[in-house]
């Protein structure tokens, strides 16, 4: 049965704690200077993420699935285009895909890791193929260089959705600057958070920028002048100053995600437990850590009664889901359908202690 002693699944409340006064501060600073829309602190923002990632621009949007739609629709998307995707991720990857105009093409992904399996790309692409959308998912990023491997060859931009991975690396190069787009979100519940909805484009190409810059505020090059279709898609200015205040700890939270979620490794291979891996070339940031169990339903509901929530990202693939099934192209997804009915994310923040990491994976290791 559940207790006073009951673990969070991710801990925004302690985070604050420590972070409280550098986040008012920067929220009373908006509110003392009203300029809730576009104010300062969203190019502040802008400038510190952009030499943060290494990437050449960032354009700060309402939210990550904004990120990936305002992203296809600087490539000027015609019906009958497609984009190759993965089946296995939150539905704003295929979402954004539809509302652009464009198709989506599943493939499945790797058994290891969830992420899209690259040698299944080059059997996908067709002519009408204008981009490819990988998912870092879990935290890790895909096989980034495989992937733009291809995509040079058949003159394809690739779009990482990075709503997951803001923070990892792939072999010594960051998320978010491993592509033509690096699309983050800052979800309250993601690795660099915001207390509503917020994201970012990161790219390195100078004219998608400032096409992205345009989309972003309904198209416009200059006020009340729409040289583009665009989209009402800021970041609010108060939003911008919770990720400012948070960005003062956030190496120090990817360090203490990558102990924690290597210490979670090492615990569940010793109790035999099936997990997600991660490749050696590649860190992870572990937006979820996530485990495979047989019996999904008794697993949850016997680590419920002991007081450890979990969630399960995701259960139904893309490509079996009602609104998208018509709409797409791709084969069977056996390791996606596999994956989802096996798949369990256990709790994970930076400050997850090892004691309770213990009594979580002793729980799971005793049902699983």
């Amino acid at each position: 049965m559940s207790s006073s002693h009951d673990i969070p699944f991710i801990d925004l409340k302690g985070q604050y704690a420590a972070l409280k006064g550098d986040i008012d501060a920067r929220i009373q600073r908006v509110l003392d200077h009203g300029q809730y829309i576009m104010g300062p602190e969203v190019q502040e923002l802008e400038q510190k993420l952009q030499a943060w990632s290494g990437a050449d621009h960032c354009v700060t949007v309402s939210s990550g699935t904004e990120a990936l739609l305002i992203s296809l629709m600087s490539l000027g998307l015609k019906p009958g285009d497609e984009v190759i995707t993965t089946p296995f991720t939150f539905a704003a990857t295929a979402e954004v895909i539809v509302l652009a105009g464009a198709t989506p093409v599943f493939v499945d992904i790797e058994p290891e890791t969830a992420n899209m399996d690259a040698s299944l790309i080059r059997a996908a692409i067709t002519d009408r193929t204008r981009a490819i959308i990988p998912v870092s998912l879990y935290g890790q990023p895909a096989d980034m260089d495989d992937i733009n491997a291809i995509a040079t060859e058949h003159g394809i931009i690739v779009i990482e959705d990075a709503a997951q991975s803001f923070g990892a690396q792939y072999r010594n190069r960051k998320s978010c600057n491993l592509s033509t787009f690096g699309c983050a979100s800052f979800f309250p519940s993601k690795p660099l958070g915001c207390y509503g909805d917020g994201g970012a484009i990161f790219t390195n190409n100078t004219y998608l920028a400032q096409i992205v810059r345009e989309i972003r505020v309904h198209g416009q090059s200059q006020r009340y002048v729409h040289s583009r279709i665009g989209v009402g898609g800021r970041m609010d200015t108060i939003q911008c100053a919770v990720v400012l205040g948070k960005l003062t700890r956030f190496d120090w939270e990817i360090e203490q995600r990558i102990a924690i979620g290597t210490r979670y490794n090492a615990m569940l291979d010793a109790r035999g437990v099936d997990r997600i891996k991660q490749r050696s070339d590649r860190t992870s940031v572990y937006a979820q850590y996530t485990v495979l169990v047989d019996d999904r339903e008794k697993v949850v509901a016997q680590l419920t009664r002991e007081g450890i929530p979990t969630a399960v990202h995701y259960p139904i693939p893309l490509n079996r889901q009602e609104a998208y099934a018509p709409l797409s192209k791709g084969g069977p997804s056996p390791v996606a359908d596999m994956l989802a009915s096996r798949v369990v994310s256990l709790p994970m923040h930076p400050s997850l202690d090892e004691s309770t990491q213990f009594r979580i994976v002793d729980a799971l290791a005793r049902v699983a």
